[in-house]
């Protein structure tokens, strides 16, 4: 991974994630190693956590298109070490939420998807997602 290209992008939007049955599989331990070190960053790195959200559902069966998602966003965490959080002062501060939700998009279950933002003026201060 140390000599990859970096993207833009840590998954992209047309990305379609199933369980893959006829897939070779991978080795479940360094699989579950990557799911733990990017659970860890999503604490402090906002911009990933749908895509680990995503891809961690098949963390009981993984399949080497699963491990090709990781890479991805290793990928992308590769080129975004310094990305930062700006907050511009003397801006105005009005309060916005957008909602979305997508029912039973999800390919594998039929699960509904909903997503929510809150900002702060144009700062991104809360976001969620719930299955």
């Amino acid at each position: 991974m140390e000599a990859s290209k970096v993207i833009d992008t840590p998954i992209a939007t047309a990305t379609r994630l199933d369980i893959d049955e006829s897939g070779s599989p991978v080795n479940q331990t360094m699989y579950r190693g990557i799911i733990g070190s990017l659970l860890y960053l999503t604490a402090n790195r906002l911009d990933i956590v749908f895509s680990v959200g995503l891809w961690v559902r098949f963390q009981s069966n993984p399949k080497e298109s699963h491990l090709k998602v990781a890479k991805k966003i290793l990928r992308y965490l590769k080129g975004t070490q310094d990305l930062v959080l700006y907050h511009p002062s003397g801006e105005n501060f009005n309060l916005i939420r957008y909602v979305d939700a997508n029912y039973a998009g999800y390919l594998v279950d039929r699960k509904s998807t909903s997503k929510m933002t809150h900002f702060l003026g144009s700062c991104l201060i809360l976001w969620g997602t719930r299955n």
